[in-house]
């Protein structure tokens, strides 16, 4: 029969395809107000619209002031710092010193990944003398504090050259001031090229040491794809012209109240690692030794920023949910925000008013990730979430 009526089949078979058709468009075109949908998490707050570069760093000092930083990934950033003032962000500490000194590296501000305020009246920046991932400049990557009363820089720490590789990319910082002359500030190498690390920076001499330098902990997992927005993200192109995904070391930090946990994480990952830090303090501690004392606590989800509160919780962004989650300290997880605004979530700080600030950026829609194509969407947004919990102290 089929060889008498050839086109039989293919006659019902078009036909079966077009009443299919019709149906799935009927049934799709009841979809919107049929279909459930998901829930969202948390109630999110809007503190402030950016409308020009794209922000990464937020933090909420203790008399409630909020600091910004763009750092220089090729938008058009006039200052890397800025204040939230008065409905607009103001250059930090002032114009003139957002502006790199070509003779002296070490006097002006070149790229500024994160600022944090230090509970002790003082919010430190943390430039990475990188500007698009390049190599940082000789004697530019370095730690300033700004008096919040002044609003005049008081302290410059240059890292020492023997721990800035040419690969290294400093990201976030936290600080105790509980150990050392004037304290000590930890600090991820987020490397997209070499090893990461944890530095380790005694304040007061400004010596410093790479930990964990290239360890499983601080590295990307080989096996991990991101997937945001139901893409495959942070695809870039190599040398060769064939895609491949953008791994980046370790990013996340987070310091637990009583400044003996350092949590911390690869960006490039979905596990939270935790270390003693006095192991990481102690010059006597081995890396294998070092490496064997670290614990990894499971998966989080995958993220960019951490931060840690008083009363011992751990907030991790989770760049491929929309989301934000919480760790208890029984070492339980919940997802405190899921919200579909929180378009890749960055940076976290808890301010004094019991609020969890974070900035969302749309980071996976850069146009290196889209062959050129910028897809961010205006205004990039910083956002808040009440948790009715205080910073972890530093002091």
């Amino acid at each position: 029969m089929s060889m008498k009526y050839p086109f039989f089949g293919t006659a019902l078979a078009l036909a079966i395809a077009a009443v299919s058709q019709t149906s799935f468009a009927a049934d799709a075109h009841q979809l919107p107000s049929s279909a459930p949908s998901e829930k969202t998490v948390g109630e999110l707050e809007q503190v402030f619209s950016f409308h020009d570069a794209m922000p990464t760093g937020v933090t909420v000092a203790e008399n409630g002031r909020i600091f910004v930083n763009y750092p220089k990934w090729g938008d058009d950033v006039p200052f890397t710092v800025g204040e939230i003032r008065d409905g607009k962000v103001i250059a930090y500490p002032d114009a003139a010193f957002n502006r790199e000194d070509t003779k002296d590296p070490a006097k002006g501000l070149i790229s500024v990944q994160s600022v944090v305020a230090d509970g002790k009246g003082r919010v430190w920046l943390l430039d990475t003398a990188a500007p698009g991932f390049a190599a940082p400049k000789a004697g530019g990557a370095k730690l300033v504090a700004v008096d919040l009363a002044s609003n005049k820089v008081v302290k410059t720490l240059v890292f020492p050259a023997d721990v800035i590789l040419p690969s290294t990319y400093v990201n976030d910082m936290r600080f105790d001031f509980r150990n050392g002359k004037e304290g000590t500030v930890y600090v991820t190498d987020s490397s997209v090229s070499g090893p990461g690390a944890i530095i380790v920076m005694d304040i007061a001499t400004g010596k410093a040491v790479r930990r964990l330098s290239g360890a499983k902990s601080t590295s990307p997992d080989p096996d991990f794809i991101p997937v945001v927005e139901g893409q495959p993200a942070l695809i870039t192109k190599g040398p060769d012209g064939k895609a491949k995904t953008l791994t980046v070391a370790s990013d996340g930090i987070a310091l637990s109240s009583d400044g003996k946990t350092l949590y911390f994480c690869p960006l490039s990952g979905r596990h939270l690692y935790s270390v003693p830090t006095d192991l990481l303090r102690n010059p006597d501690v081995t890396e294998e030794q070092l490496e064997a004392a670290v614990k990894d606590l499971g998966e989080k989800g995958a993220s960019d920023g951490l931060e840690a509160d008083a009363k011992g919780a751990v907030y991790a962004g989770d760049y491929e949910h929309n989301g934000i989650r919480k760790r208890l300290a029984d070492g339980s997880w919940q997802t405190i925000v899921h919200d579909p605004r929180v378009l890749w979530p960055d940076t976290l700080s808890i301010g004094p008013d019991g609020y969890l600030y974070f900035t969302a950026n749309q980071l996976q829609r850069q146009a290196g990730f889209h062959d050129g194509k910028d897809l961010r969407v205006k205004p990039y947004s910083l956002l808040r979430v009440k948790i009715d919990a205080a910073p972890a102290p530093t002091h």
